[in-house]
């Protein structure tokens, strides 16, 4: 029987604007290097984040959250998503519990992989109704290492169906009291099309039959005790501690669950992973989320925040008052600021490369120098779009290389945003307003 390996297209296809970032790119001693880790430039900036990546490995930023200010495009997403690299990683107050990771260090018996059969075996009901039952579950399991077939408890059929399983999910098992978790669909099957509702994930590592630590977000701890039937997520640790009769997350049920928590954590049974909330252009918040952040930072299961602005001395949102970057001065005292500066030529030039090697484009100096020029003129993210539709002329005409007559062709169909508000003001007129 032959057997190939079906290879996912998922990272071949999508590249996002700051995939070619990996990290704060520092030396062990804390001093930015020129080029490293998907970042030009920027060295004060990235050197105080790394500052802030050893605060919060001490344990020393509770209370305290980060403010990245600068100018548009220069790199203050970047420099968020760099802390989260170097630190490894809905609402407000669901996203802040989303943050927040536990590893219970427990060593849980587990079975995983990905599901290869699911055949329910029946047998005659020994009640009076007619019908069959089901006796047992055959369950084949595939990772990395090897496969096994399980035969499970028809109890565990019942956990099966809740969550949806299918042949090609990723699952586990816990073997001690039957728990089921789906982890997703195996990335072998995933699709080309971006119109995807499934989440994908890698095919595990190691053997089936496995003992490893749990890792679960106080969110999930919220929601598995907010549902009358104990939940999905919250293992058998913290179902022996919380009684699961709630029927919403509330702020009380969310001070029980800190309070359990808490006592694992001073106990050793259970440990704070770090996790990073991120809210870009934060001055678009309003007065009432300002106070709950406010309130929020001062919890001792706070996650670590970073906000992001361009703004300056601007309005509050939702009153008249005025303050640096649009944030309340009291919120404002609690933050570590970090100002990005805008990029230089030569910068902006490196950066464009790095780009273009990252969507595979092939380049040569005079268009990179060209576009350092629009970059200047205009912006960096304009001149980092104008990559892409640059690449599809190319092919048009028959060429590998992207040049500098691409590229002025690609400038004459496209408008940056100055250029636009210009023409705007120009022929106001002729717009509806």
């Amino acid at each position: 029987m032959k057997i190939e390996e079906v290879q996912s297209t998922t990272k071949k296809q999508r590249v996002a604007t700051h995939t070619h970032i990996k990290g704060l790119g520092l030396e062990v001693s804390g001093k930015a290097l020129p080029f490293a880790s998907g970042f030009v430039g920027q060295a004060e900036a990235r050197e105080a984040c790394g500052l802030v990546v050893d605060m919060i490995r001490q344990k020393k930023m509770a209370g305290k959250a980060l403010l990245l200010a600068g100018p548009p495009g220069t790199g203050k997403t970047a420099l968020a998503l760099g802390i989260c690299q170097d630190i490894l990683n809905g609402v407000l107050m669901e996203n802040f519990r989303r943050a927040i990771g536990l590893r219970i260090k427990e060593n849980k018996e587990v079975y995983e992989g990905e599901v290869t059969e699911l055949s329910p075996e029946e047998t005659e009901s020994i009640t009076e109704d007619y019908g069959k039952s089901i006796s047992h579950v055959i369950i084949g399991l595939k990772t990395v290492k090897g496969t096994k077939q399980l035969k499970l408890d028809p109890t565990i059929y019942d956990a099966l169906i809740k969550e949806k399983v299918a042949v090609r999910d990723v699952i586990y098992i816990e073997a001690n009291s039957g728990a089921v978790k789906r982890v997703g669909r195996s990335d072998a099957f995933a699709t080309e099309f971006d119109l995807e509702a499934e989440e994908y994930v890698p095919l595990p590592k190691g053997e089936v039959h496995k003992k490893k630590e749990i890792d679960v977000t106080l969110h999930d701890l919220d929601a598995a005790n907010a549902r009358p039937q104990g939940g999905q997520d919250i293992l058998s640790l913290m179902g022996q501690m919380m009684k699961p009769r709630k029927t919403e997350i509330t702020d009380k049920l969310r001070q029980e669950i800190n309070k359990v928590v808490n006592r694992y954590i001073d106990e050793g049974v259970a440990e704070l992973v770090p996790g990073v909330l991120f809210i870009d252009e934060v001055h678009m918040l309003d007065m009432e989320c300002f106070s709950y952040l406010n309130r929020a930072l001062e919890s001792s299961l706070s996650s670590i925040v970073i906000f992001a602005t361009n703004r300056g001395i601007c309005t509050v949102r939702g009153t008249d008052m005025t303050s640096p970057h649009g944030i309340p001065v009291d919120l404002l005292d609690r933050l570590v600021i970090i100002r990005t500066h805008t990029y230089g030529p030569a910068e902006i030039i490196q950066i464009l490369a790095i780009r273009a090697q990252v969507e595979e484009l092939v380049v040569d100096e005079e268009s990179l120098a060209f576009l350092g020029e629009i970059g200047q003129w205009t912006s960096l993210r304009h001149a980092v779009q104008l990559l892409s539709p640059a690449s599809v002329v190319t092919k048009i005409n028959g060429r590998d290389n992207i040049c500098k007559a691409d590229l002025e062709e690609i400038c004459s169909l496209y408008l940056d945003a100055k250029s636009s508000a210009k023409l705007l003001h120009e022929q106001q007129e002729k717009y509806i307003s």
